[in-house]
């Protein structure tokens, strides 16, 4: 349950019900804070945790191009990230860790202040009471109204909370509609990608995706693109219109 969980926060765990801030801090308030989601698996060896070392570098990345400071290193984010692993006793789940301003502030700039980092590890299905989808259920998808925003408008490759709203609102608009997922287009009328999801389809055996630009260089995203490598299967990135979901395999 979540009220047994231990939250990293600036170099000491504290239980889960302590971990707040004020309401109106900037990063609430204003949607600042900078994150990254995480996977750990069991292994024989232990919990393994996916890509740690190019989640960290990422949400350096994104502190960079907001003009933020991380007061930690990426060495100690990362020990810090294996270290919440341990003390939550977990063998697999989801991981978040959030960098927010904690500071009352009402000025639509940042304050000029280093970033709290927090992180929680969870179990999404024991944590959450929710009944674990079966690998083999099928889901729907729709293409959305509200697009992908403009890289010349915010940084894109930025994971910030802000930049999400429209992926929220895209979600909202399927599930208003009957499907599961919303699927959104960049302003020229592409396809760029899902709330929260990289695009991937099949034709005649070449997997596609959308090239980047406009959208996230995920790191699942590139996963994917370096199995298909492996496994001798043609992967081609490139700016897709919607109508190839028709003609997909």
């Amino acid at each position: 349950m979540l009220r047994d969980r231990w939250t990293f926060i600036n170099g000491e765990f504290v239980p889960w019900e302590s971990a707040t801030i004020h309401l109106m801090s900037h990063s609430l308030s204003r949607g600042s804070a900078i994150f990254e989601v995480l996977s750990f698996h069991e292994t024989p060896q232990g919990p393994a945790v996916f890509r740690l070392d190019q989640h960290v570098e990422r949400l350096f990345r994104t502190a960079s191009m907001l003009h933020m400071t991380i007061p930690f290193t990426t060495s100690d984010t990362h020990q810090a990230v294996l270290a919440t692993v341990r003390k939550n006793a977990l063998t697999s789940g989801i991981i978040k860790v959030v960098c927010y301003f904690h500071q009352v502030s009402f000025d639509i700039l940042a304050p000029q202040e280093p970033l709290d980092l927090c992180i929680v590890a969870v179990d999404p299905v024991g944590d959450f009471d929710r009944q674990e989808a079966s690998r083999s259920s099928e889901i729907t998808a729709c293409v959305c109204r509200w697009k992908k925003l403009h890289p010349d408008t915010v940084p894109v490759e930025a994971k910030v909370a802000a930049n999400y709203v429209s992926g929220m609102v895209a979600n909202q608009e399927a599930r208003q509609r009957g499907f599961d997922l919303g699927i959104m287009l960049d302003t020229e009328g592409y396809i760029a990608e899902g709330g929260t999801e990289s695009v991937f389809l099949v034709k005649d055996g070449v997997l596609m995706t959308p090239s980047l630009g406009n959208v996230l260089q995920g790191i699942t995203r590139k996963s994917i693109l370096e199995i298909a490598q492996r496994t001798g299967m043609e992967a081609r990135e490139d700016r897709l219109k919607p109508e190839v979901f028709m003609d997909a395999d």
